[in-house]
Order: C-alpha cells, then sequence, then structure tokens
C-alpha cells in the first residue's frame, strides 16, 4: 500500500501469480474514509488473479448504523457500501464470500446483490466462554440497553437471566429505565453490538446499580469509540463529573485501532475473533 504524491494509491499485490489456483482471502478494516477505496481497490483485483476461490472478511461494517431513510435527503450509506461490495468479480471458483460480525441492522443482509455471497458471525459465542470462566459465572444477568438489543440476541443468551432496559422521554430528556427483570445482587453484563460515544451503556450502569446490581460489566462486538471516547471506561475516569464503575468491559478485535489504544487499560479485555474467522475459512 503506497501512495503518490497527489495522495491517491499507488497498490502493489507482491508474487501475485503465485494466488493463481489458491483459496484467497483477504482481511479487510474498513476503519477510516481513506482506506476504503484502497482496499476496495485490491479486493476487486485479487479474484481476477485467477483464485480457486475468494474470501473478503470484514469483521465491522463501519456504515451499519446507516441503514434507513427517515426524511427526504437522507442518504443510507449501508447500503452505498453493500451495492460497492457486490460488485466484486467472482473468481474462478464462483462469487466472493463475504464475512461480517455482528452487523447492525439485520435486514441489511438484503442490501447485497447476487455476485456475492454474505456470511454473518456473531462475537457472542466469545462472550459466552469468558462469562462460564469468571468465578461468579453462577450469579451472571445478561442486560440489554433496548428492544432491539434483546431481539437480537437473547437467543444466544437464553440461558441467563435477562434484565431488558429501555429509554423514556421525559420532556426534553430520555431516561433509562428497567423494563423487564431483576439485577439486584447479581453481576450484570449488558450486551450489544457496537458502542459509540457509550452514553447509553452509562446510562445503563446507572440505573442497573441503583436497582442493586453487585457490579455491572459490558459486552459490545464493536468497541469503535470515535473521539477517544473509551477513555471516560478507564478505571478512574468520569462522566459529566461522576466515577465510572465498570466492573469489566469486554470487546472484539474487529476495530484494530481501539484494540491498540485501549491495549492494559483496566476494566477493558480483548475477545479475539482470530478463531472464529479461521472457522469461517474452513472450505
Amino acid at each position: 500500500f503506497r501512495s503518490f504524491d497527489d495522495g491517491f494509491p499507488n497498490l502493489f499485490i507482491n508474487n501475485a501469480e503465485n494466488i493463481r489456483g489458491q483459496h484467497v482471502a483477504f482481511l479487510a478494516s474498513f476503519s477510516s474514509t481513506s482506506v476504503i477505496f484502497e482496499q476496495l481497490s485490491v479486493i476487486y483485483a485479487l479474484p481476477m488473479l485467477f483464485a480457486a476461490s475468494f474470501t473478503v472478511i470484514l469483521p465491522f461494517f463501519p456504515t451499519g448504523s446507516f441503514e434507513r431513510i427517515e426524511e427526504e435527503g437522507d442518504v443510507a450509506t449501508a447500503f452505498t457500501l453493500a451495492r460497492m461490495l457486490s460488485n466484486v468479480p467472482i473468481s474462478r471458483g464462483g462469487p466472493t464470500s463475504l464475512v461480517i460480525y455482528d452487523i447492525h441492522a439485520l435486514q441489511e443482509r438484503f442490501y447485497f446483490g447476487d455476485k456475492i455471497l454474505p456470511v454473518f458471525e456473531s462475537g457472542i459465542p466469545l462472550l459466552k466462554r469468558r462469562l462460564q470462566q469468571l468465578p461468579d459465572a453462577d450469579k451472571v444477568v445478561v442486560a440489554f440497553p433496548d428492544d432491539g438489543a434483546w431481539k437480537r440476541f437473547h437467543k444466544l443468551l437464553d440461558h441467563f437471566p435477562m434484565v431488558i432496559c429501555n429509554k423514556v422521554r421525559e420532556g426534553e430528556k430520555r431516561i433509562v429505565r428497567i423494563k423487564e427483570g431483576d439485577p439486584s445482587g447479581f453481576h450484570v453484563v449488558i450486551v450489544d453490538d457496537l458502542v459509540q460515544s457509550g452514553g447509553t451503556l452509562i446510562e445503563c450502569q446507572k440505573v442497573l446499580a441503583k436497582q442493586g446490581a453487585a457490579k455491572v460489566s459490558a459486552y459490545v462486538t464493536h468497541g469503535v469509540f470515535p473521539k477517544r471516547s473509551w477513555e471516560r471506561f478507564v478505571h478512574g475516569g468520569t462522566f459529566q463529573g461522576e466515577a465510572l464503575l465498570f466492573s469489566r468491559f469486554w470487546i472484539t478485535d474487529s476495530c484494530p485501532n481501539t484494540v491498540k489504544a485501549v491495549e492494559g487499560k483496566a476494566p477493558f479485555e480483548v475477545l479475539s475473533l482470530a478463531a472464529s474467522m479461521a472457522d469461517a475459512l474452513q472450505i
């Protein structure tokens, strides 16, 4: 990956002749708009080198939260990116496979065209294994910040007691309340697909603690954390003048820039998707 003086990519695939007849996988990371074009250029080129099959692993689909139009003029960039990926050339072995983890809106699977085979995986099995290793595994309750998180994840976690939160409007404020379940005396783990600023997780933590949770942790597959918003969760950090009291915060390595930033900082712990990716590549 090189650049010309004008900033546009100057790309070269080393030992390209060795790709012929091989099963090829490309691990992509669309961590910023500046790298999407250069990676797409390589993704488009690889299957045309006569690969036996071609798989793209894109752990985090970054436009996933911009999937719908609420008023005329909105641009659903999730659909745009899905169309771009749907036009990857067909390899010798057929359509490209695309592996994505915990896409934000499940209906986005229908945004992809027939020239690509999207495969939707989840990081939740990693969380389940980690929870079973905790010394207080028998005292864990899973909490969801809203009905949407419950709908997409509860079947994967149905052997845990559950708490469902929701947001209600009081005047100009959006307040988080417990809709269902009892956190009292338990280690409560809030589960969601991604985190941006973390405001919703913080409000959930507050209400769970007030309702008697022994301690509160969080899990998200994608720790996006724009503008270093992860800093407010580091032990000793504050939000709006209040100390944050998350016992543990699990993320996967789907957002590698975040992984580098939080390394060695409590309460963060990274659960690697590597083994799951390897399983997805078995042919």
